[in-house]
């Protein structure tokens, strides 16, 4: 908002200089005027519930030998900014809610082109390479190592081992999981572990030619199912071969 004031002694108009305002100028003025521009030049503003810090002012004076003089107050821009501890208009950090959600989603979707290929084209020379490689288990562990950086807290180990034998209790657990940096990590950590366990049951298979989609496509989110489903499959397999 621009802010002006005009504050006129003379409406006779004449030859005029003009010059900066000194300080002695002010006290010839009106009291009424003087405090007046005292309030404008310590003025402070919100912006949309954001701090404004003091408006730069420029107070300027044109005087004349016949009309007085006049005093103009021009306002520089504001500078809008923000004292709120690690807050800038120019750039935020995310919270965690997002990091623990943009985590979750990258990690689901990084693993869903290994299960993909185990599932479509098992036996394709692409699909064997690219399950040989550690990559997506190194990118696994760094992105969980990351989470549970953020995630851990004084109170992590006393809640995972709450006993006095030092064991894990629900308890304490299910409190641990309440916040949603953790259950991020977890997800990450059961991602990782899933696709290790999806590619050992696909190696076995291609080694004894036993199929493996359906128990691959279960270690996805039942992996303990997906490698009990292996080991049946596995055993009809060769009972089936022996009756032959």
């Amino acid at each position: 908002m621009a802010l002006s004031s005009c504050y006129c002694h003379s409406h006779i108009s004449s030859l005029k200089v003009g010059r900066s305002m000194q300080a002695s100028h002010l006290f010839t003025l009106p009291a009424t005027e003087r405090r007046s521009i005292y309030a404008l030049r310590g003025a402070n503003a919100d912006v949309f519930g954001q701090k404004v810090s003091k408006m730069g002012r420029a107070l300027q004076s044109e005087w004349s030998f016949v009309g007085g003089s006049k005093v103009f107050l021009q306002p520089k821009v504001a500078r809008i900014g923000s004292y709120g501890k690690g807050f800038s208009l120019s750039a935020s950090w995310l919270t965690s809610t997002q990091i623990a959600s943009h985590a979750f989603t990258i990690g689901t979707a990084a693993v869903l082109p290994f299960y993909t290929l185990m599932v479509v084209a098992p036996k394709a020379e692409l699909t064997k390479k690219t399950m040989e490689s550690n990559i997506p288990y190194v990118a696994l562990g760094i992105l969980y190592a990351y989470l549970l950086y953020l995630a851990w807290t004084p109170d992590t180990l006393r809640m995972m081992f709450a006993s006095k034998y030092w064991l894990p209790e629900l308890p304490g657990i299910a409190k641990m999981f309440s916040s949603e940096m953790t259950l991020a990590s977890a997800w990450v950590h059961l991602l990782a572990v899933d696709l290790f366990a999806a590619r050992q049951v696909f190696h076995d298979g291609l080694k004894n030619e036993i199929e493996t989609r359906h128990s691959v496509s279960l270690c996805l989110l039942f992996c303990p199912i997906g490698i009990l489903t292996h080991v049946i499959t596995k055993v009809l397999t060769k009972r089936g071969d022996n009756m032959k």
